[in-house]
C-alpha cells in the first residue's frame, strides 16, 4: 500500500531570519509537512507557485517584487494561504471571516499551532477562491497597484516575466509582443488593456501600436526626415515615435 502523500508548503518572507524561524517552527509542529521551497520576494514566490503548486503558501504581505496580496490572488483556488503579517486588527478581522489564515510577527508557537490545526482540516477540501476576502482587505483598496509581472507565451512554454525586464510592448494582430533584451514573448491582451495596468511613470506610449519601458531607453535622435527615434540600451532596433507622443521624449 502506498504511503499517503505528504502536504507541501512554500514559505515566502523577505526577512531571512524570520523565514528560517518559521520553517523551523513548522518542522517541530507539523512533522508530515514538506517545505518544498522558500522565497525572499514575491516574484520568486509566484514562480514557486507556478512550478510546484504547493498545498499551502505562507506569505509575507509586504514583500519586494510582488506583495503577498498579489501572490494570494494568483494562488486563489490553487493553494491554501496563510499571511505572515504585522497588520492591524481591522485587517485581521477580514482574515478571520474568510478563507485566509494569518500569523502575526513575531511568530508565536501557540498561534502557529492553531494555524496548523486549521490547515490540516482544510486539506480535506479543495483550496477556496480568495477574491472576496482579498477585496475586503483595507490594503487591497487603499492604493493603486500597477502590473509588476506577466505570464507570457514563449513558444509552447508559459514564462513569468517581471515588467522591469521588458524593453517594449508592440501590438501584433490579436496579440501583444513582449520584447525582452534576449528575445520576445506573446500575450493575448490588447495594448489598450495593458496601458490601464502599467505604471505611467515607467511605460510611455510611443505610437498607437507600441509602448516603451522608459528605463530601457538609451536616448532619442531624429532620422533624415526629422522623425524622432528611440535608441534602446539592450536592443539593436530603433523605435519610431509618432508626432502625438514626441513631446514626452524631447528632453532626452
Amino acid at each position: 500500500m502506498n504511503a499517503p502523500q505528504r502536504p507541501t508548503a512554500v514559505v515566502a518572507e523577505d526577512e531571512a531570519t524570520l523565514r528560517a524561524e518559521l520553517i523551523e517552527q513548522l518542522g517541530r509542529l507539523w512533522l508530515e509537512l514538506v517545505v518544498a521551497g522558500e522565497a525572499a520576494d514575491g516574484i520568486a514566490a509566484l514562480r514557486l507557485l507556478d512550478g510546484m503548486r504547493p498545498d499551502i503558501l505562507f506569505l509575507d504581505i509586504n514583500m519586494p517584487g510582488a506583495t503577498g496580496l498579489e501572490v494570494a490572488r494568483q494562488a486563489s483556488g490553487k493553494s491554501r494561504v496563510v499571511f505572515v503579517t504585522a497588520y492591524d486588527q481591522h485587517a485581521i478581522t477580514a482574515f478571520e471571516a474568510g478563507a485566509i489564515d494569518y500569523v502575526l510577527k513575531p511568530v508565536s508557537a501557540a498561534r502557529l499551532f492553531a494555524t496548523v490545526a486549521r490547515l490540516k482540516e482544510r486539506l480535506a477540501a479543495p483550496p477556496m477562491r480568495l477574491e472576496p476576502v482579498l477585496n475586503a482587505l483595507p490594503a487591497a483598496n487603499a492604493m493603486r497597484s500597477y502590473l509588476r509581472w506577466i505570464n507570457a507565451a514563449v513558444g509552447n512554454t508559459l514564462r513569468l516575466i517581471t515588467v522591469d525586464e521588458i524593453q517594449y510592448f508592440q501590438s501584433d494582430n490579436k496579440y501583444v509582443r513582449v520584447v525582452l533584451p534576449d528575445g520576445e514573448a506573446l500575450i493575448r491582451k490588447s495594448l489598450k488593456e495593458l496601458l490601464v495596468e502599467l505604471d505611467p511613470q515607467q511605460f510611455w506610449q510611443v505610437r498607437r501600436s507600441a509602448v516603451v519601458n522608459v528605463a530601457a531607453v538609451a536616448g532619442a535622435t531624429c532620422d533624415f526626415r526629422g522623425r524622432l527615434q528611440l535608441k534602446l540600451k539592450q536592443r539593436p532596433e530603433m523605435l519610431l515615435v509618432s508626432d502625438t507622443f514626441t513631446h514626452l521624449f524631447r528632453q532626452m
